[in-house]
């Protein structure tokens, strides 16, 4: 089933993300593709996630239709401008990419090329505004084109800002520059979550909650202190240390299951968006966990 098609369907929809690799050896990458066909609705392809250099978002989606998953595009705005991301863009759609996920992107001061030269031609409600313009036939200086595109297009919030006010802005900007749907960020406050669901709900945009998997009571710790909009809670993190010595990562996994069953079972969102983070082979074992056989997904 496409994507546009779960998400309108009721179904709830489960995608998760494949980072490509540093270098040519895509062996593993192909593996994790193949492991998730037929489990989750559809795969995120990241754009040099964290401003490190890796192979480009649009081949990588080329080989995961190759291999019959459907694929979701990230593009950023970082590292091309205006004219570079619209023809990449249109070359995506030609080779049968339908989704595009529209993201500003980090700041390259963050990744392994520091001395690079950020773009930020434009940033993610522009570029959602591109794409809807793209889908009505125009590109961004308002000429036609010679064939438009179709693409479903979404884009990035995150429910656990603090304040959260400026994030509910950035929120409705983007739902008036064309957003179908959204994959918030790490999510590790269920009750927090509901609260922004009860404002989102009135919009009419799907909601996928970000599941981020937790290795380490010290990777938790490490997010609270340098990733905005995350908060890892307290019992969490204990839960995570009293794990013991080798087994923290199965907790984590635990907790990744626990969350998802309970946002499905209370009917809190439309979905789930799982960032296992090279550990794409666990994604398949958080589902069986949280009971999300894909054969038992429709509600």
């Amino acid at each position: 089933m496409r994507l546009r098609d779960a998400l309108n369907s009721g179904e709830f929809v489960v995608t998760a993300e494949v980072g490509p690799p540093k270098g040519t050896n895509i062996m593993e990458m192909i593996h994790n593709i193949k492991l998730l066909k037929g489990v989750v609705t559809a795969l995120n392809v990241t754009d040099n996630q964290s401003a490190v250099m890796r192979i480009c978002s649009m081949a990588v989606c080329k080989i995961a239709i190759e291999h019959g998953v459907e694929p979701i595009l990230q593009v950023t705005c970082r590292d091309r401008n205006r004219i570079g991301i619209q023809s990449d863009l249109l070359g995506a759609y030609v080779m049968g990419i339908k989704n595009v996920l529209c993201m500003t992107g980090d700041h390259v001061s963050i990744g392994d090329h520091k001395q690079a030269k950020p773009v930020y031609d434009i940033e993610s409600a522009q570029l959602l505004k591109i794409v809807d313009a793209m889908n009505n036939g125009r590109d961004m200086a308002g000429n036609d084109l010679k064939g438009s595109t179709d693409f479903l297009q979404g884009a990035v919030v995150t429910p656990e800002a603090d304040p959260l006010e400026p994030q509910l802005m950035k929120f409705e900007k983007k739902i008036r520059a064309g957003v179908k749907f959204f994959q918030t960020q790490a999510i590790y406050d269920i009750a927090k979550l509901k609260e922004f669901m009860e404002y989102a709900r009135e919009f009419p945009v799907k909601i996928l909650a970000g599941i981020v998997v937790l290795k380490s009571a010290g990777m938790a710790n490490f997010m609270n202190n340098n990733v905005p909009g995350i908060k890892v809670p307290g019992e969490l993190i204990d839960e995570l240390k009293d794990a013991g010595k080798g087994k923290a990562l199965d907790v984590g996994l635990d907790i990744a299951a626990r969350h998802i069953k309970q946002l499905k079972e209370e009917n809190i969102c439309d979905g789930v968006h799982i960032m296992a983070i090279g550990m794409e082979d666990r994604v398949p074992i958080i589902m069986e966990r949280a009971g999300l056989r894909a054969e038992d997904r429709l509600t």
